[in-house]
């Protein structure tokens, strides 16, 4: 089950001093972060609720800064995170996760009630609210969430989709997806989801740190949600990536290190990113989530602790 915790509107909280607004005390997430053994419980949607499946993208809109969940950083399972000041060019590829039935209706980090029918994701470190497109690179859906939450806080999850959002995204069944997260901004005009996605800064990779905007109804079809979720792109092939340097020395010496440790292929693959000619250590390609979560986990007891999911 997936361990994060989530914080909403309070009185106060001693952890940290000086911060804008507060955290009431952490809760568990009961979204499944891996393949659960049954379906969990779903309770039903109210008449003038969303249908699960049905719901279209969140329509991005400018909004001023949530009262709530926004301060400068917060601290969990004894780590820091650093709330960022814009989510302009906010670009990360991961696992996500999504929780339902046990937070419907249960207030967000941002104040709102969530409803696990809608279009919205917790974030760690996006200022709340934020809007984002999360594409599945397992099988190329792609859906448009509002980011009202905060989370999820366990493993290397880097978004916590509703039921919803992870519905559309055809999740729901393995508990986590492997994704690519894009932030949108509402001032500048869409972009196509089909075209290519240039690979993620180290800086965007590394920073530690009211209802749906445009909310649908239950009149909506499964089928013209469906049909927004298809990316005309091939299925792209997925990567662990160890570590990237400007010195070509440095990365074999890495690559070396790392062969006959049973990860799997290694390789160094040599690109020229921002001007700079850069030598990425890569395993793979890495076929689910579960090799990709044994793979990080074996990187990190062998001391590389910022392997990150990288695609071609």
């Amino acid at each position: 089950m997936n361990a994060a915790r989530r914080f909403g509107p309070c009185f106060g909280l001693a952890a940290a001093v000086g911060l804008a607004g507060c955290f009431t005390a952490p809760q568990q997430r009961n979204g499944p972060s891996s393949p659960p053994a049954a379906a969990p419980s779903v309770p039903p949607p109210v008449a003038g609720q969303s249908v699960p499946g049905a719901v279209p993208d969140a329509v991005p809109r400018v909004e001023p800064r949530s009262r709530y969940g926004n301060p400068p950083y917060y601290d969990v399972f004894g780590k820091r995170y650093y709330v960022l000041a814009s989510g302009a060019d906010y670009l990360e590829r991961g696992v996500a996760s999504w929780y339902g039935p046990g937070f419907h209706e249960v207030r967000t980090s941002s104040g709102e009630s969530y409803d696990m029918y809608g279009m919205t994701a917790a974030h760690r470190t996006l200022p709340l609210p934020a809007y984002v497109r999360v594409t599945n690179l397992q099988n190329g859906r792609s859906v448009v969430v509002r980011v009202n939450d905060r989370g999820p806080f366990v493993g290397n999850r880097i978004i916590d989709l509703s039921y919803g959002a992870a519905s559309r995204l055809d999740m729901l069944r393995d508990g986590t997806a492997m994704v690519e997260v894009r932030a949108i901004d509402p001032g500048l005009p869409a972009r196509d989801p089909s075209a290519p996605s240039p690979a993620p800064s180290p800086a965007t990779v590394a920073t530690p740190g009211a209802p749906t905007a445009g909310a649908p109804t239950a009149s909506a079809t499964l089928a013209g949600a469906a049909a927004a979720d298809q990316v005309p792109a091939a299925r792209a092939a997925l990567f662990v990536q160890a570590g990237a340097f400007s010195d070509p020395a440095n990365a074999e010496r890495l690559a070396a290190k790392l062969r006959g440790g049973g990860y799997g292929k290694i390789f160094v693959r040599d690109d020229i990113i921002a001007g700079r000619r850069m030598y990425r250590v890569r395993i793979g390609p890495v076929p689910g989530v579960p090799e990709f979560d044994r793979l990080v986990a074996a990187l990190s007891l062998a001391g590389v602790y910022d392997a990150h999911l990288a695609m071609d």
